[in-house]
């Protein structure tokens, strides 16, 4: 697809154009998909759209969109689970739980697809991706796949360094043997927890900054009194302080302008600079097209 708004792809609900949008049919479309490319097409990913700010000018080149696809998983001959990249952690760890397979439970935390979970090591409840991961398969921009180890990537608190040309296709999970109910009542727990104090019926990336040591990002923003806090469109949640909701009629440029407002305020008042959880791509209007 040519042109394509971005905005109803991202939990957000803003965001501009991709130059081109590319949704594949399932693994071994997107590999032949990757081998016809020219080596130097940007490239960029996207699986539910959330931990994610599209700015209004959109994207440049191909962004490849894999929610709804990629979306394999099964028990390996080595009791090992493998996951495709588009699959939602929520379904992970349901997959999981049901197959009598403890320490994914968290994952009901994580409003996003596996992929995104390897790439940032996403983490909700005390629990972290990387932790679980036994190796992942990754696809190279020349279209070849290479499985490997955890000890090929520089693993920290929601980052995963590895590859510049290499992308998550997919993970295989190493969990021990649990208790199935114990795990789906643990996981129900999560969903009613999170519900109580995040906003999952608004549009949100969910979290937008990252804990600080020692500290945490809601409570740093909410002793400065700014939930409710609005610009334009975008707003501090009254339910959760690190979270920015948008209102309904909100531009990737408002939210960007309330991130950096709520920055500059912890920082000047509390003296700590957050950093975003949030990853924020893409051009300002005006310059790419609209």
């Amino acid at each position: 697809m040519l042109d394509e708004k971005l905005a109803k792809y991202t939990s957000w609900r803003v965001g501009g154009k991709a130059d081109r949008l590319y949704i594949p049919f399932d693994k071994n479309d997107l590999i032949e998909f990757i081998k016809l490319l020219p080596p130097a097409e940007p490239l960029f990913w996207m699986g539910l759209g959330s931990n994610l700010l599209v700015r209004d000018g959109g994207i440049r080149g191909t962004v490849i969109n894999t929610k709804g696809r990629l979306k394999q998983m099964n028990v390996s001959e080595d009791g090992t689970v493998y996951v495709e990249a588009g699959v939602p952690c929520a379904h992970v760890a349901r997959f999981c739980s049901e197959l009598g397979l403890a320490g994914a439970e968290f994952l009901a935390g994580i409003p996003g697809t596996m992929g995104g979970a390897l790439k940032m090591n996403a983490g909700a409840f005390g629990g972290e991706t990387w932790p679980i991961v036994n190796r992942v398969e990754m696809l190279a921009v020349n279209g070849t796949v290479t499985m490997r180890p955890p000890t090929d990537f520089k693993i920290s608190y929601r980052s995963a360094k590895g590859f510049e040309d290499e992308w998550f296709l997919a993970a295989h999970l190493q969990l021990p043997t649990g208790d199935a109910a114990e795990s789906i009542k643990k996981i129900k727990g999560l969903l009613e927890q999170r519900a109580k104090t995040q906003p999952t019926n608004q549009p949100s990336c969910g979290s937008v900054f990252i804990n600080p040591p020692g500290h945490y990002a809601a409570k740093l923003i909410e002793e400065l009194g700014l939930k409710g806090y609005s610009l334009g469109g975008a707003c501090v949640s009254e339910k959760h302080a690190n979270f920015i909701i948008n209102t309904g009629n909100a531009t990737a440029s408002d939210i960007e302008r309330l991130i950096a407002f709520v920055r500059y305020e912890v920082n000047e008042k509390k003296g700590v600079l957050l950093q975003t959880e949030v990853c924020m791509v893409g051009e300002e209007r005006g310059r790419g097209h609209e």
